[in-house]
């Protein structure tokens, strides 16, 4: 018996030995063919615009293609679950976003499970929110339209039911006791002409599509939703200087693998997609698109993200949101 033991024994180390080996030298010689990177997002969203700038650079780091693949469809899931499904070798790469840590809560019966199977590589950057308002609405600041919103109704649009700006303004309403109805649209764009055209009081709004009409004087911004001002709007005071410091949100954008990828290539991947993401050229170019590169390991992303689940699934269950599967728009 003790014979039959030690050959059981050995035979399990071999194969534990050969699976290390095997991991290793597929991270050494990686990759050996092109890599699908799948955005469930139409092209234009902040995820698309990132996932493009790194596998420009990438492709040249690896020589080997690096191709975006736009899978839009079923808020965000049916590009992720592509993903979670694909085989775990490190050739499809899945561009994700706070909206998949709020379906998390809002499709609980989805194909796959975000955060069992699917593995964090790097969060990529992020973008903040902004708190606008018709300009016939007379608040300067954010104190002043809690204020107005604690004296009376007022109507808060958004992208979408569960979108993450719908979700910012749930959070806004829970923290502040504000009077707001919320008005779902179908994309951003519809709820700012409404916001334009007064039938809105405001909506929080990712920071890309405002600029445009704070310089025509056609919207007001109170507040941005980041720890610091953004360079882009550098006169308007964040949600902490305005007095709402739980109010900080972000627009963020990921990078994740499926969860079976070798440990060894996850490595790798991270190794070369932080390396781009770090050049002076790309931090200058993502900078002018409005994003703050963010790099950090797997386990930290990976931690990241199960936060940003628990985070919303809160903020979900509170204000008993319910799904509404339509096009996600990140």
């Amino acid at each position: 018996m003790r014979i039959e033991s030690k050959l059981a024994l050995s035979l399990a180390i071999g194969c534990a030995t050969a699976t290390v080996v095997s991991s290793a030298a597929m991270a050494q010689n990686y990759p050996t063919r092109s890599i699908r990177y799948i955005v469930p997002f139409p092209p234009g969203g902040i995820t698309d615009l990132m996932a493009r700038n790194v596998a420009q650079k990438v492709t040249t780091t690896f020589n080997q293609p690096v191709v975006v693949d736009n899978r839009a469809g079923g808020n965000a899931m049916i590009g992720a679950d592509l993903a979670a499904k694909a085989p775990p070798d490190g050739y499809t790469w899945l561009g994700m976003t706070i909206t998949h840590t709020i379906n998390a809560t809002l499709f609980p019966q989805a194909p796959y499970n975000f955060l069992r199977d699917l593995s964090a590589v790097s969060v990529l950057g992020s973008l903040p929110l902004v708190v606008v308002v018709n300009p016939t609405v007379p608040a300067r600041n954010l104190a002043q339209l809690t204020a107005i919103g604690k004296s009376r109704a007022i109507n808060a649009g958004s992208s979408g039911n569960g979108t993450p700006e719908h979700l910012a303004m749930e959070l806004y309403r829970q923290i502040t006791g504000v009077k707001a109805t919320h008005v779902p649209y179908k994309g951003a764009a519809p709820a700012t002409i409404s916001l334009i055209g007064g039938e809105l009081d405001f909506i929080i709004a990712a920071l890309p599509n405002v600029p445009p009409h704070l310089k025509t004087g056609k919207l007001r911004a109170l507040a941005v939703t980041s720890k610091s001002r953004h360079p882009l709007v550098p006169d308007i005071p964040t949600t902490a200087e305005a007095g709402l410091p739980a109010l900080m949100i972000t627009s963020w954008t990921g990078l994740m693998v499926p969860s079976a990828t070798p440990p060894e290539i996850v490595k790798r991947i991270h190794s070369e997609v932080a390396g781009a993401l770090k050049q002076p050229e790309m931090v200058q170019k993502l900078q002018e698109q409005g994003f703050e590169v963010v790099v950090n390991a797997p386990d930290e992303a990976q931690a990241f993200m199960a936060s940003e689940v628990a985070r919303w699934g809160k903020v979900v269950r509170e204000a008993n949101i319910k799904a509404e599967i339509g096009r996600a728009h990140v």
